[in-house]
């Protein structure tokens, strides 16, 4: 008597098989990747993928992919807040790299500092470039006037560094470009921290409506400049998108 191929030991190799490509994956992978990669037939894989995603292990972006679940996430957040809030944005900046080709930048504040702690390289040659870990002076950049408008983070006060020409010279025309930010919900920084260089962000809140970092796009301005309305209304889309995620997170560990 042949034995059910997605039942007993088996079964529960092959589920770790699947859970295990996706967490080590850099990007959610779609069914038909994780399928090819497994050689499992296409009908076990969807059972399996099906059972691991009614358990926590696995979730599903916007775009149907498979990441890392609930579980995960709840067990980073007792690791670091940073990774918690890295593994629940990840899936999200994929989906918004995709939708816009451009570099995804997700940042926190920390101390007097804004640190990026995610992104996701742009699919053009030019304009992708690698900011985890780079120190960027806040007031030059889209992400750094979000978490000064909506984070909590003290404004500076005095002459400010200029890198170029269009940076705020001092911390009177940062309060400024915050009003207009909390205003609009949305910040801009174009050729602030290099020429040709533009960027946009927006507030990332979680499930009790606090800013806890700044989601943003960024890219040369001859490919930005014109589609920041466009832009502006994919951030806020996404940037809710992971407000849900860190409810429902919470939620479930209650």
């Amino acid at each position: 008597m042949s034995r059910d191929p997605t039942t007993g030991t088996q079964a529960v190799d092959r589920a770790g098989d699947l859970v295990g490509l996706v967490v080590e994956s850099l990007k959610p992978l779609s069914f038909s990747e994780i399928q090819s990669r497994s050689g499992l037939p296409r009908s076990t894989t969807s059972r399996l993928l099906s059972a691991l995603e009614r358990q926590g292990l696995l979730a599903r972006t916007d775009a149907g992919n498979f990441a890392p679940g609930a579980l995960f996430v709840s067990y980073a957040a007792r690791q670091s807040p940073d990774a918690a809030l890295v593994a629940l944005a990840s899936p999200v900046m994929h989906t918004l790299n995709a939708q816009t080709g451009e570099t995804v930048n997700l940042a926190v504040a920390r101390g007097d500092a804004v640190v990026q702690v995610a992104q996701v390289d742009a699919q053009f040659v030019l304009g992708s470039r690698q900011w985890v870990g780079v120190h960027v002076p806040p007031h030059c950049s889209a992400l750094g006037k979000i978490l000064y408008a909506f984070g909590g983070l003290a404004s500076p006060r005095g002459r400010l560094a200029t890198p170029t020409a269009r940076s705020l010279a001092t911390g009177d025309d940062l309060e400024r470009a915050c009003a207009a930010a909390r205003r609009v919900g949305v910040a801009t920084a174009v050729d602030e921290l290099e020429i040709g260089l533009s960027a946009i962000a927006v507030p990332v809140r979680d499930g009790e409506s606090r800013v806890i970092a700044a989601l943003g796009l960024s890219g040369p301005g001859d490919r930005l400049d014109c589609a920041f309305d466009r832009l502006a209304t994919l951030l806020r889309e996404h940037s809710t998108t992971i407000t849900h995620q860190l409810t429902h997170t919470k939620e479930g560990a209650a």
